[in-house]
Order: structure tokens, then sequence, then C-alpha cells
């Protein structure tokens, strides 16, 4: 049972939320913290303002009362009390925007009751001379009767600079804090607020959570093989625009590959197939004895190359594979770059199959030692050399060049074959990638001039193609020196 518990609990934790519904509600949330907040802090703002600005109010009324009390010229205390005072304010409560009416008092010099608005006092209360005699004119009290504070505005009657009474406002302070109008006003506000922060948040979160889920949805395509996918890139927030960007060219550079794959198996499986198929028929024909003597052992000679071609794809592939992974290392040792270019020449031209072709090497003007592994840099350049041979047939010339600057040394080969055709050019580099001609006319799996790549940037170089059009190719192989080592 308590397996079971745990395990919805642990569903209700993993539950995922659609993007747009778990912003929208954090955004809300948040909103409606910081509304609650501002509610308080002006709730408080407005009753204190309200209770400064009523007894202030008080205070001038009870100025103006004192004045008009005096106006009329009493003599004695009987003549204060006899002083029409709700001629002047017989409803107070109104100017203050209150909806009860202060206490209005008119004393003696001793603070006995003479005259009040409203009998809210019991009979004979009498007010401490000592209060009415302090310097502020509002004061705050705590009456036996009551159990909220009371405020005290007073100001004094005199005659001829002699103190005759004084005029006293009193009130609770509930009713002087009482706005319920404001109040009313300050929640349509805030309400107001709420709704059009929300329909903000609301708008925004679908804004924002739309090229996302598109950009989920397209995933969805992807996983299911289709790359074709359309996402719209007019967006102007930047990280999502990257974002996008960032999608649709990794979608198209898994189409590439998807594509260069299935060219890779088709590729594979047509050029082992045809080895296979012509070892095993010349085989079965000596086996057979449909062919004897002489003519047996050429088709035992044929069927050994054959097999030499299938082993050096399958090295191909294993080479490539292993320098993929990093587990190749390479051995560096110091060459004489001009001496290391001229011995590999010579053995290439040593092949019967390259005697053909006439190559001519541009040396350094001075001796430039660069720290390599020679075998790796011969494989480059002739896989070079090899791809030029074959792009121009029988009159075959290849030109090497070298070249130096502060910090590389930089071998060009150029061929005066066809040249590679442009569309072609973004891709030579990529793995199994083989052109249209080279699918004709040549065997092999696309590794050559990546593999060549690989190990170039495996000594901090590179390998990048100049130009090509119909009048030739050049390559560039660049290769870091040390000066210390040319010293």
């Amino acid at each position: 049972m308590d397996w079971g518990i745990s395990s919805v609990l642990k569903q209700n934790i993993n539950k995922k939320i659609p993007l747009q519904r778990y912003w929208t509600r954090r955004y809300a949330l948040t909103l409606i913290v910081g509304l609650i907040i501002v509610t308080f802090i002006s709730a408080w703002w407005i009753r204190h303002s309200a209770l400064e600005d009523r007894l202030q109010l008080m205070e001038v009324m009870a100025e103006e009362i004192a004045q008009e009390t005096v106006s009329s010229e009493p003599r004695n205390e009987q003549d204060l009390a006899d002083a029409n005072v709700h001629e002047f304010l017989t409803d107070p409560g109104k100017y203050m925007n209150m909806e009860s009416n202060p206490s209005i008092f008119i004393t003696n010099a001793d603070g006995e009751i003479l005259y009040q608005n409203q009998a809210s006092l019991k009979p004979g209360f009498q007010f401490n001379p000592t209060i009415l005699m302090e310097e502020k004119a509002i004061t705050k009290l705590r009456l036996e009767e009551e159990t909220d504070d009371v405020y005290l505005v007073k100001k004094p009657v005199t005659v001829n600079q002699s103190l005759l009474g004084w005029v006293i406002f009193l009130e609770k302070k509930a009713p002087l804090q009482a706005v319920n109008q404001e109040y009313r006003q300050l929640f349509i506000m805030i309400g107001a607020l709420a709704l059009f922060g929300w329909l903000a948040i609301y708008i925004l979160s679908k804004r924002l959570a739309k090229p996302i889920t598109d950009v989920a949805k397209a995933a969805e395509q992807i996983k299911e093989g289709n790359y074709d996918i359309e996402l719209q890139d007019n967006v102007r927030e930047l990280e999502v625009y990257e974002l996008i960007e960032a999608f649709k060219d990794m979608s198209e550079r898994l189409g590439q590959l998807e594509t260069l794959r299935t060219e890779l198996l088709a590729g594979v499986t047509h050029e082992l197939k045809t080895p296979v198929t012509s070892i095993s028929g010349l085989i079965q024909a000596v086996n057979d004895g449909v062919v004897t003597g002489e003519e047996a052992e050429e088709f035992l000679n044929i069927s050994l190359q054959e097999t030499a071609k299938m082993e050096k794809m399958v090295e191909d592939l294993l080479a490539f594979d292993t320098f993929a992974t990093n587990t190749l290392p390479l051995i560096l040792e110091e060459h004489n770059l001009n001496e290391v270019i001229k011995n590999i020449v010579d053995q290439w031209q040593t092949v019967p199959d390259n005697t053909h072709v006439k190559m001519d090497v541009e040396d350094l003007n001075q001796p430039v030692v660069v720290n390599i592994d020679r075998i790796r840099i011969e494989q480059i350049l002739v896989n070079l050399w090899n791809n030029a041979k074959d792009a121009q047939g029988t009159d075959a010339a290849i030109h090497i060049s070298l070249t130096k600057d502060k910090e590389t040394v930089q071998i060009d080969v150029k061929d005066e074959g066809v040249g590679i055709i442009e569309a072609e050019q973004p891709f030579i580099f990529e793995r199994f990638y083989r052109g249209k001609i080279k699918q004709t006319k040549t065997s092999g799996f696309g590794l050559g001039l990546a593999f060549s790549k690989m190990i170039a940037e495996a000594h901090d170089g590179d390998l990048r193609l100049v130009e090509s059009s119909s009048s030739g190719t050049t390559f560039r192989l660049i290769l870091p020196y040390t000066n210390k080592a040319n010293k």
C-alpha cells in the first residue's frame, strides 16, 4: 500500500506540464503575490493618509468655529454656552467625507463642557485641563468607556488675549480611518491590473511557447525519420531565433548524413559485391578445370588483385574509424620538409600505374624542419595525387609548390583536370561522400579526403580546397612549424 502511494506521488511529481501553462501559472502567481503586497501597502497608506488629512481638517474646522465664536463677542462663559454653534457646522462629517459626525464641544478654560453637538459623553464629564494646555493641537487618548483610541483636536477661544474656553473635536480612530469608497476604487484598480497583467502574461507566454512547441514537433518528425521540416524564423527574440536556425541546420545536416549513410550502404554493397563475385567466378573456373595452365594462373593473379582491392577498402574503413575515435596516436618526428616531399614523390612515381604522370616540385628556398608523422603526411599526399591522376586520365600532370609564412608551411597540389562540380565542393570533406564522377569511374567509400583532413587537423594543421574549375583543382595542406626547430 505504501509503495502504491509513493508511486502515485512520484508520477505526480514527474508529470510534465506544457510550457505555456507552466509559465502562465508561475507568472500569474508572481503577479498575484505582488498585487496582494501592493494592496496591503496601498490600503495602509490610504488609511494613514485619511487619518492625517481628517485630523488636519478637524483642526481647521476647530479654528474656524473658534473664530466664529469670538466674532459674536462673548464676554463670559454663559455667552460662550449660548453661542449658536450648529449654525456654523451642522454636519461636519460630510466635509471630511465621513459617514459619522465628529463630536464638537465648547468648554470653559477649565475643560467643563458648555456645549456639545451630540450626547457622546456622560453628563458631568470634564476634559483634563492639563491636556488642553499642551502645546500640540492634536492628542491621542484612550477613554475609560472606549476600546478604541480617540483623537482630540482643540483650538483656544480667546478674547483680548484672555483664554475664555476651548473648541474641541473628538472622534474615534476607526471612523477617521474608514475609507470604504477608496477601498472600492483600490480593489477595482487592483482587479483591472490583475486582469490585464494575466492577459499580457498569457499572450507573451503563448508567443514564447509557440516557436519552442514547433521545434518540439519538428524534433518528433526527425525522430520518425522525416527531415523535411518547416519552422518559422520570423521571430524577434534573438535566443529563439538562434534556436530555430540551429535546429534547422541540425535537421539539414542530419538529412545529409542520412543520405550519405544510405549511399554508403549502397556503395559498400556494390564495391564489395563486385570483387567478391569476380573472385568467386574466377576461382570456380579454375576449380572446375574450365581453364588450365597459364590461363588458370592468370585467373588466380586477377583474383589476388581483386582481393588486394577489398583488403585496401577494409583497411580504409578501419583506419578512418580508428582516427575518428582518437585512438591512433601520431608518431611525431622532426623532418626536413623539402626532403620529405622529394622522397614521397620518388616512391609514388616508382609505382607502374604512376610512371606516366608528370610531376614538378617547387621547393622552399631554405630548408624548413617540421614536426610530423611522416607516414601520415604521406597518406595525405598520396591520396591527393591519386585523386589528381584519376581526374586527368593518361596525360596527367601534377604541380607541387611549397610556401611558408611566420607560423605555417603550405603544400599546394594542383592538377589540370576537369575540376569538381561547384555544387559538390561544400561536401568533399564529408565522410562517405562521393561525387557523381567518382561514383562512375572509381571505387572506394569516399573516405579519402575526410581521412586526410582529420590527419592534417591532428597535426594542428588543415587541408583545404583552394580552387576548382574546368582548368584544374588546387588543394592546400597547411602544417605548423616551430621557429625553434629552424634556428
